[in-house]
């Protein structure tokens, strides 16, 4: 029998936020932690994002693969070359802080050092560089073609993203990272952006396998991933098995830089 302990779910993105909405119906007592992969594309919106939906091409591959999350925020393109992460928090929980944006600082500090670990010389980006660093207008519609306060990036270029919805219940932060180079252009045929939308979301962002120069599988990511968040929170998690003792060290592709 094989041992091996699974640390994500591959899932659709339908799933993954009929999971999020749940979570927050109930009193949180206690952390929670969630990783999906997908396995095949979808858009979830941002829950101010009606009039893009509206605008979604019949017909379109993707036509049927749109949902709309609680957060606010961008519209996001899941897939293959996507991990995300959802955390869900008591209320009153000390990593929350005093406000909803720097709610955010730890969540990003805790990815950036996962990649820096992998040898990708990634950060948080704090709230005052991101005044300095305004976004292509282009993009406002897409999640990954502007910067918030504490998003991961490497240089000038996005590779993790992240949101939060705030109930009187709890409170649900998700973030997505960049494994691989998404197919910008399913996104923007779907809504019916322009196609050169999909070229300045190439130029903003960049993934594991760009950095690595090699193909970073989701299991191991989200294995190292979920150790990292369990440390922290001491999390429960009604997906995976009980944590064991302690991880065996995970290897990353050497970077090509």
């Amino acid at each position: 029998m094989d041992a091996r302990m699974v640390f994500i779910d591959t899932v659709t993105s339908y799933e993954e936020q009929a999971w999020n909405a749940a979570q927050l119906r109930e009193p949180v007592t206690e952390p929670r932690v969630r990783l999906w992969t997908y396995r095949v594309p979808g858009v979830v919106l941002g829950c101010s994002q009606a009039a893009l939906r509206e605008r979604l091409v019949a017909g379109h591959a993707l036509a049927g693969s749109v949902v709309q999350r609680g957060s606010g925020g961008g519209a996001v393109l899941t897939g293959p070359w996507m991990v995300s992460a959802s955390v869900v928090l008591p209320p009153d929980h000390p990593l929350l802080g005093r406000s909803t944006l720097s709610s955010y600082r730890w969540l990003g500090a805790l990815h950036a050092g996962l990649l820096r670990d992998a040898g990708i010389p990634a950060y948080a980006i704090p709230p005052e560089e991101v005044r300095l660093r305004p976004g292509d207008a282009r993009l406002k519609w897409a999640c990954y073609g502007g910067l918030s306060p504490w998003e991961v990036v490497v240089g000038t270029r996005k590779i993790v993203g992240l949101a939060q919805l705030r109930r009187r219940t709890g409170v649900l932060m998700t973030s997505g990272t960049l494994i691989a180079p998404p197919d910008w252009s399913l996104l923007c045929g779907a809504l019916g952006q322009e196609a050169a939308d999909a070229a300045l979301l190439d130029d903003c962002t960049t993934s594991f396998a760009q950095q690595l120069g090699a193909p970073v599988l989701a299991e191991v990511l989200a294995e190292r991933l979920h150790h990292m968040l369990t440390d922290v929170l001491g999390a429960a998690s009604d997906a995976f098995p009980p944590r064991p003792p302690g991880p065996a060290p995970l290897h990353f592709p050497t970077p090509s830089h």
